[in-house]
């Protein structure tokens, strides 16, 4: 028995693309899908971001207030002193928060200095075992910093910065570029914030293994402080407390070496910074040189035409008329 069915009825056939043989509304489904993927990526980075910032925010209010964190990391170092083994893994795990949400590290770096020290009976094996630790923690904490600030801040900045401005562009291709020589001299300079300095870079275009060999450049400022800190009388000396006549024996002479060391670091990577910068902004400004004379060009083209067109036009009737005359 054969069935026919006519063109009139209606039929329960799903509408079929004719190249890829999928429902018609299939595309609406696949432009919803990153749509919501955009959004819960938004979603997280929000919840990240504002998670980390109230935390840094506490960490700061309270430097100023309450000193919760400065007794919690005095207690902390007096356990280190009893627990040598222990106490060297949990330092660094320790300065690796500390890194990131914006602890104070002078008191950490000092306190290694004098509680290693203290602990192993030895001013040299403290400070190499101090220093040790102190580099591995800020480096692996300044890592994680520069790929938190790298996932949170660099598409905005990429965004609204770079894409916008050329002299924002000029200077992320500048760090791009040069990114490794910028990071060492500002490692070498004790003067440029370390905790703030992470978060900037990450921002930036600087190439992710360029950071983090520069990285390498923190150790002359690291075993200088930790072994002012292995010189200090007293732990309390070192963090704020009540004996700070007890403090680390840091001559005139130290300290004028230390504003000078710093100066020039910092002199010198922002002259290479400015010096490439200048550089990248010059190409973006020739690469843009040719695309304006080849509109200009084009726009010289079409008006040539339009007067053409027109000139014609006017001509036109004239030589209809003269045809129809003869």
């Amino acid at each position: 028995m054969n069935t026919q069915v006519s063109a009139n009825e209606p039929t329960d056939l799903v509408p079929v693309s004719m190249e890829e043989g999928t429902p018609a509304n299939a595309d609406e489904a696949i432009t919803e899908e990153p749509e919501t993927k955009d959004r819960s990526g938004l979603f997280k980075k929000l919840l990240i971001g504002l998670i980390l910032v109230g935390l840094i925010v506490f960490v700061i209010v309270d430097t100023q207030t309450n000193n919760y964190v400065r007794d919690g990391i005095v207690a902390f170092l007096e356990w280190i002193e009893s627990n040598i083994v222990a106490g060297v893994f949990c330092f660094i795990g320790v300065y690796f928060l500390a890194t990131i949400f914006f602890v104070p590290g002078s008191i950490l770096t000092l306190g290694a200095g004098f509680v290693f020290s203290a602990a192993l009976n030895s001013l040299g094996w403290g400070v190499l075992l101090g220093s040790a630790a102190v580099w591995v923690g800020a480096s692996l904490g300044a890592v994680a910093a520069f790929l938190l600030s790298r996932y949170l801040l660099r598409d905005v900045v990429s965004e609204k910065l770079t894409q916008k401005y050329k002299v924002f562009e000029a200077l992320d291709k500048a760090l791009e570029t040069q990114g490794l020589k910028i990071t060492v001299l500002c490692r070498l300079s004790p003067v440029v914030p370390f905790n703030v300095f992470n978060y900037i870079m990450g921002a930036t275009d600087v190439k992710f293994w360029d950071y983090t060999i520069a990285c390498i450049a923190m150790l002359p400022g690291t075993i200088l402080y930790v072994f002012l800190g292995a010189s200090a009388g007293s732990l309390s000396g070192i963090t704020g407390g009540d004996d700070e006549e007890d403090g680390p024996t840091q001559s005139k002479a130290v300290t004028i070496t230390i504003i000078v060391v710093s100066a020039v670091f910092g002199i010198l990577a922002l002259a290479i910074f400015i010096y490439y910068a200048k550089k990248e902004l010059n190409k973006l400004l020739e690469e843009e040189k040719p695309e304006e004379d080849s509109a200009e060009i084009s726009q010289g083209d079409d008006e040539g035409e339009k007067k053409i067109a027109a000139a014609a036009e006017e001509t036109a009737p004239n030589g209809n008329d003269e045809e129809t005359s003869m």
